[in-house]
């Protein structure tokens, strides 16, 4: 793929900080002022944090309202195969002239002050959202969310915490508790919070922090339900029962998300059609992913090829029961992961649902974990592990011997991201 003009800047936007990650919201404020606060002219904003689903939520939240005519703007990161992806106006994904356009303006505003690569990025798609007409803004936080870069807009519409578990101890606190803490730095004064199944240390600290802002929680468990009843969701709060197909997006933790964004739809006041649409309609890429066109598909026509990018305990926890779901089948991992995250966590669960584990290197990631010590950390897991040199000789490794196996690319949201690029 051959580098455009949002490439260079981007590229040249690396450079404005020594760290990739420095979470502080002082920065963002500076740049901020410069551009004219755009912060203070979005439309109604849907802010959602969490560990786990927060993209999926955020897809099927945005299914819903755009069943309803609403016109949606969405943000989320990191992206997959191109960066566009993160910024998407009134529905559609931002265009590589608009996108060049808002981050020259931006890298121009900065004066060459020290900012991060996710700070100046974010104030250019909160330029871009708040210079677009829309209905709603659902922002999805990066990292935490007491000092992520979104974490600017005084008062939004309603917060949403997905599910929250242990990732990325460096910055968020080495205790559920302290992690949950960071995530609901986003409650805010007044402002509703639909609040995703907990664990009990990680609700409480939520709970707390909504009591002293008087906001008001709408909780899994205690003010909404979501099951799987006889192949059909079951969604219930206060209202009444909602009887619905289950959600599109694969995968019995699907049902959980689909509750959340339900929860969100029912309390802005939307009814059947958005109920409807957002467990049907919601698209979002490498979770569960079937695969069914491009050279991986050429390279093995008979296998069936999934993708899927989680990368802590969790999300091992959510493919090993989505696995279980399915017809049982020859079943091979190739896996690739980075040095910061729990890889026997992450592996543990996927015992015994796979027969084989191939190990790749994520390519480009300076933070990859090595082929040979994703293959260890299998094995340390009880999984039979090999190493290979990339994803496609894993592929075909695989299929020399067992054409039609079952074949699960994950461990990185980077991986997945190549594999997408390079798979078209």
């Amino acid at each position: 793929m051959s580098a455009t003009g949002s490439d260079v800047i981007l590229a040249r936007m690396l450079a404005l900080h020594p760290k990739i990650i420095d979470l502080t919201l002082d920065r963002m404020w500076r740049l901020l002022a410069a551009l004219g606060n755009p912060q203070n002219d979005l439309p109604p904003v849907i802010h959602i944090a969490g560990t786990n689903g927060k993209g999926s939520t955020q897809a099927m939240i945005r299914a819903g309202l755009e069943a309803e005519g609403k016109r949606v703007h969405a943000y989320t990161s990191p992206h997959l195969a191109r960066f566009h992806e993160r910024i998407r106006l009134a529905g559609e994904l931002i265009t590589e002239d608009a996108l060049t356009a808002l981050l020259d303006e931006c890298y121009a505003a900065n004066g060459g002050d020290t900012i991060t690569y996710f700070e100046i990025t974010t104030c250019a798609a909160i330029l871009a959202f708040a210079r677009t007409p829309a209905d709603y803004l659902l922002l999805e936080v990066g990292l935490g969310g007491r000092l992520d870069a979104t974490n600017v807009v005084e008062k939004p519409a309603m917060t949403v915490i997905t599910p929250v578990s242990v990732d990325h101890q460096q910055y968020l606190g080495d205790t559920l508790a302290e992690i949950a803490g960071e995530k609901a730095g986003i409650i805010k004064r007044g402002v509703p919070c639909v609040v995703g199944p907990q664990a009990e240390e990680g609700l409480a600290v939520i709970e707390a922090r909504a009591e002293r802002l008087g906001a008001a929680v709408i909780a899994s468990g205690q003010h909404w339900h979501a099951f799987e009843e006889r192949g059909r969701l079951v969604f219930q709060d206060e209202n009444g029962l909602l009887d619905l197909p289950l959600p599109n997006l694969p995968g019995p933790h699907q049902v959980e998300n689909a509750g959340a964004a339900l929860a969100v739809l029912r309390a802005l006041g939307f009814g059947s059609a958005a109920f409807e649409a957002a467990v049907t309609k919601a698209y979002w890429p490498a979770r569960m992913q079937r695969l069914r066109h491009g050279p991986l598909i050429d390279a093995a026509p008979k296998a069936e090829l999934w993708l899927d990018g989680g990368h802590n305990p969790a999300a091992g926890l959510a493919i090993a029961a989505t696995l279980d779901r399915l017809a049982k089948r020859p079943t091979w991992l190739i896996c690739g992961m980075l040095n910061t995250k729990d890889i026997k966590g992450f592996m543990t669960p996927l015992m015994g649902h796979a027969d084989a584990l191939y190990a790749v290197s994520i390519p480009g990631e300076a933070a990859t974990l090595t082929a040979e010590a994703t293959a260890a950390a299998a094995q340390a897991a009880g999984l039979q592990a090999q190493t290979a040199g990339s994803v496609l000789e894993a592929l075909q490794a695989i299929t020399r011997d067992a054409p039609e196996a079952r074949v699960l690319i994950c461990g990185s949201l980077y991986l997945a991201g190549g594999v997408l690029r390079e798979n078209g």
